[in-house]
């Protein structure tokens, strides 16, 4: 029996062309689409689930408020770890990691950069399952100067030859470590990645026992079943136990007495698996995801999807009349209702199977490009996994059931007497069949509409990032590494060339990665009324560098002397302090973690720049007179910037030694901060116009068969003198009245959408109208394309074709 439905069915797809094509390939893209997806979000959920303890591991992070701004940072103070291990006993293990960033490694006169290294406490791989391949993960980190490398890193430093026992230097040949570990690489799926864990013990500031300063990422191990909730409801009592007092010896002030002005710092705690996610944290340890964007996607798959199936719906019901008398012969020949769902769902599931190896080869051939566009590395284990292959096999029987089981059911419900006298059957050419297909298609184009608009607001909002005053000029700003003891040589050299305008020196950059702390400063002793600021070291050639406005006072100069107590604020510091026009002159107390007070005097105000990205606002700022650190920053003016390179290379070169040669610009580096909202556009875009033609698909295939049950009613129009215009009209009218309304209905959703998407920018546009025009006229004109072919087909028909049979 299962056999002849297959035979009756496949026979019935090959005599059925147009159908079959339009529904598979609109299947296919919903199924290639939904395929894709899903690997996108199971990639994005799956972050540090490989750790065999993952839900036992949590992260302290420290919040606070102070006014000026809050603090969200992800790493804490150094003794965190160990009061936590000693205060509560739910802790099982607590271990810390303090990156190093990308140092010279040396060994054996070959030097390398670009591997990521970390200081590690001893018990890291107790917490975190990282495979050691060689050496004891016990005892591997426990004695000082000792490090554990990854595979790759192995392989590149030291080939074929065994590394246990080798020796790496580090810190410009500072620093001398024993190899005494290779883990496995790192998988991709972790929210940080290192290829050189040192020991902790090599760095003294590990020991530090301040709990005023931070940059210590800090991991607890919870007992089996304890809810971290439980924990951080304790962490108060630690801020008022550890922090109080330093906070009493630095500033001079309470604990209670700091809340009471409005101030809160504190301590929480942050689920492992949830940070790639959900951490809205400062000074993570690689870029994170959004958990929004999971919901837009997984919604473009489901609607997707929906939408194939819509399409497969709607022509089956369209074009049932072909089947009505093949129903009707078959009922009178005994066949019941429920053979006739099978027979059909056969059909349908055929149908999908198709789609869906079809919809493999479409996977196939776009995953680079998806890949490219998510930033991802996904790959699809056909045979590498056994759940695979049947979980996709399942996945097309699903499909093709759901997709199928309502015009199954439609099909095999006609009455045999009406439809063998060749009747107009209610139930396909009444309102409500009608009315369920012209539904399922102001839904199709609905979600087309919302999709475009919604592509056309993070067009324009990332226009808006690019063109927006940023307070400073990011064009043909070359940014390059510090040279060491060499720097003013290398400044000096650079300013010799007529390309170069300015150059300066300092790890403060507004774009990018660059240095981040907080400054804490009080007017005229009054420790109360201290704000947070963000502190800026910088030299006198670095407002000028990147082309910053002084509105009020004067810039650094070595006229005036060292002037290691003079400060630049930016407006908004002025803003916060109440000072308005009067901050020149006025004097700032800083007081440091052993209660060291210095005080700075006004000098200069800068006008606001964007020294973070235009998600948050513009919060206080201070620049300080610093030393000679940080990246090399040059101001060039030049179309020849390919000559300058090489010519700033050599230079590098005579000063650097063996230092890798190393540059970027500021441009790329803020083209680079929006790269998840460039990401998110393209791939909307994307999906927005697969949409729209998986929908025209359907519009075309619903008017393919109008065009045909209309046919005689157009001969006969034609003899009494219609043209070609009018019929088109007419059989275009219907569907782009549906599209209009589509587009309309669609409208009030896209603002409600892209406006709260838009809220998580202190800086963005508005909505205009042109907005929902343009992308109401799009869907139509491409619609109309899609009706209109055939419409311009039927109307060009010769009326005698039509009318010979009568």
């Amino acid at each position: 029996m299962i056999k002849n439905y297959f035979k009756i069915a496949f026979r019935n797809l090959l005599s059925n062309k147009a159908f079959s094509a339009i529904t598979i390939l609109g299947l296919a893209i919903g199924i290639a689409t939904c395929l894709l997806i899903l690997q996108f979000v199971q990639s994005e959920l799956g972050y540090d689930s490989f750790h065999e303890k993952a839900d036992r591991i949590v992260r302290v992070v420290f919040r606070g408020s102070v006014q000026g701004g809050s603090m969200n940072e992800a790493h804490v103070m150094p003794p965190v770890a160990e009061a936590l291990k000693a205060d509560y006993p739910e802790v099982e293990q607590a271990t810390r990691i303090r990156k190093i960033g990308y140092p010279k490694v040396t060994h054996n006169n070959n030097s390398f950069r670009n591997y990521a290294a970390a200081y590690v406490d001893a018990n890291l791989f107790q917490v975190f399952t990282f495979p050691l391949i060689k050496g004891d993960p016990a005892t591997a980190l426990v004695e000082p100067h000792t490090i554990v490398i990854s595979a790759t890193a192995a392989q590149i430093f030291f080939k074929e030859q065994d590394p246990l026992g080798k020796e790496l230097w580090m810190n410009d040949g500072n620093d001398r470590f024993t190899v005494t570990g290779v883990m496995a690489d790192i998988p991709v799926n972790s929210h940080f990645h290192f290829d050189l864990f040192a020991s902790m013990s090599t760095f003294p500031e590990a020991k530090n026992p301040s709990w005023m300063v931070s940059e210590f990422y800090t991991y607890l191990l919870l007992q089996p079943g304890y809810e971290y909730k439980n924990l951080e409801a304790k962490l108060p009592e630690v801020a008022e136990k550890y922090i109080g007092p330093q906070l009493q010896e630095a500033m001079g002030i309470s604990f209670d007495q700091f809340k009471q002005a409005g101030n809160n710092i504190g301590i929480f705690l942050q689920p492992l698996t949830s940070i790639h996610l959900h951490s809205d944290m400062m000074g993570e340890l690689g870029p994170g995801g959004d958990v929004r964007y999971l919901y837009i996607f997984g919604a473009i798959a489901l609607f997707m999807l929906l939408i194939a199936s819509i399409n497969f719906v709607n022509l089956s019901t369209a074009s049932a009349s072909k089947r009505a008398r093949e129903v009707g012969v078959r009922k009178v020949l005994g066949s019941e209702q429920r053979q006739l769902v099978w027979q059909f769902l056969m059909e349908y599931i055929l149908l999908s199977l198709f789609a869906l190896l079809v919809a493999i080869v479409l996977v196939n051939l776009a995953l680079p490009v998806f890949n490219e566009l998510s930033g991802k590395e996904i790959a699809i284990p056909y045979f590498s996994s056994p759940w695979t292959l049947p979980t996709l096999l399942a996945f097309g029987l699903m499909v093709g059931i759901v997709a199928g089981i309502y015009p199954a059911f439609f099909l095999s419900s006609f009455k045999p007497v009406a439809v063998l006298k060749g009747s107009q059957f209610p139930n396909l050419s009444g309102k409500r069949s009608i009315g369920l297909r012209s539904g399922l298609v102001v839904f199709q184009f609905t979600v087309s509409v919302i999709l475009i608009i919604g592509t056309i607001v993070v067009y324009n909002q990332l226009e808006y990032i690019q063109n927006k005053n940023l307070g400073y000029d990011k064009e043909q700003v070359l940014i390059l590494p510090n040279i060491g003891n060499n720097a003013e040589v290398f400044r000096n050299q650079l300013l010799q060339d007529s390309r170069v305008e300015n150059v300066s020196i300092s790890g403060y950059l507004p774009s990018g990665q660059s240095y981040n702390n907080n400054f804490f400063l009080f007017p005229n002793e009054n420790v109360s009324k201290q704000i947070k600021t963000l502190r800026y070291d910088v030299d006198n050639a670095y407002i000028p560098s990147m082309g910053m406005e002084i509105i009020a006072g004067r810039n650094f100069s070595d006229k005036f002397g060292n002037e290691q107590e003079s400060i630049i604020l930016n407006e908004t510091a002025v803003k916060v302090l109440g000072w308005e026009n009067e901050a020149l002159g006025k004097t700032l107390t800083h007081s440091d973690n052993e209660g060291n007070k210095t005080t700075y005097q006004v000098i200069g105000i800068v006008k606001d720049f964007h020294f973070r990205s235009l998600h948050e606002r513009i919060f206080p700022l201070v620049m300080v007179k610093g030393n000679a650190e940080g990246a090399v920053i040059a101001k060039i003016n030049t179309s020849d910037v390919g000559g300058l390179l090489e010519d700033v290379k050599l230079k590098w070169a005579s000063l650097a030694g063996d230092e890798p040669f190393e540059y970027s610009f500021l441009n790329d580096r803020f083209y680079q901060t929006y790269q998840a909202e460039r990401r998110m556009g393209y791939i909307l875009s994307v999906f927005a116009s697969l949409i729209i033609f998986v929908a025209c698909l359907g519009l075309f295939g619903l008017a393919l068969f109008t065009a045909k049950q209309r046919h005689k009613e157009i001969g006969v129009r034609k003899v009494l003198g219609a043209d070609v215009s009018t019929i088109v009209a007419m059989l275009s009218r219907d569907f782009l009245k549906l599209v209009v309304f589509s587009a309309l209905l669609a409208s009030p959703i896209a603002w409600w959408l892209m406006s709260h998407w838009l809220e998580s920018f202190a800086y963005r546009i508005d909505i205009s109208i042109w907005t929902y025009l343009g992308a109401g006229a799009i869907v139509v004109v491409v619609a109309w394309l899609a009706v209109g072919y055939e419409a311009i087909k039927a109307a060009m028909m010769n009326p005698v074709e039509a009318l010979r049979s009568e």
